[in-house]
């Protein structure tokens, strides 16, 4: 049986939690899981309540059935993120060959009103080289963030609360870990000798 080992500190910067990949971070605010799709076995019938943001840490591709029998085909890439908003009954069935994974990123959260003032040193603004826009909406932003071999990047502050998901293995986490940050101000290097790359979805 696989453990789940949760470590959550109260720290200056705010709260943190780290999930193991096929464990799970849940909190009042946004909801993640893990999971592993196996090749032609189809769901039973359900439905997702809330706004996902999918991210993809294998090529695949899925057929999704709703209840009217109306079918939809998608096929992603290792490393890929989507926006999945909410939906009724449907089954969904890896048509792929091989089994893979993905991290689902379910959204709690309600957009603050009036919106948030985002910090002059806001990422994209200050490391640009670093932190590129994959997408944004009234619920999320969400970054991709690459470093090369023992690259630094430049101070920069967080305003949102945002879940961190690793694309691949690095300093702070494994393959399809992730983990929960608050606001806070930092700098971030990669002290390896091979680049980085991993998601990071702000929580408004």
């Amino acid at each position: 049986m696989m453990r789940l080992s949760f470590s959550i500190a109260l720290a200056a910067a705010g709260l943190y939690a780290q999930v193991p990949a096929g464990g799970r971070i849940d909190d009042p605010r946004v909801r993640v899981v893990v999971a592993t799709e196996q090749p032609h076995k189809p769901s039973a019938m359900h439905e997702h309540g809330m706004n996902r943001v999918m991210i993809y840490l294998g090529d695949g591709e899925m057929k999704y059935t709703s209840a009217n029998g109306k079918v939809q085909i998608l096929k992603f890439k290792t490393g890929d993120v989507k926006w999945n908003p909410a939906e009724g009954p449907h089954t969904s069935e890896n048509i792929s060959d091989h089994p893979f994974q993905m991290v689902e990123i379910e959204l709690k959260n309600k957009p603050q009103s009036p919106p948030t003032v985002l910090s002059k040193l806001d990422p994209l603004k200050v490391d640009p080289k670093h932190y590129t826009l994959e997408f944004e909406n009234e619920q999320t932003r969400v970054l991709r963030v690459r470093f090369g071999p023992m690259e630094k990047g430049l101070e920069h502050e967080h305003t949102y609360s945002n879940v961190v998901v690793y694309l691949n293995d690095q300093a702070r986490g494994k393959t399809g870990e992730a983990r929960l940050d608050g606001p806070r101000k930092h700098s971030e290097e990669n002290p390896l000798d091979h680049p980085v790359e991993r998601i990071s979805i702000d929580l408004k």
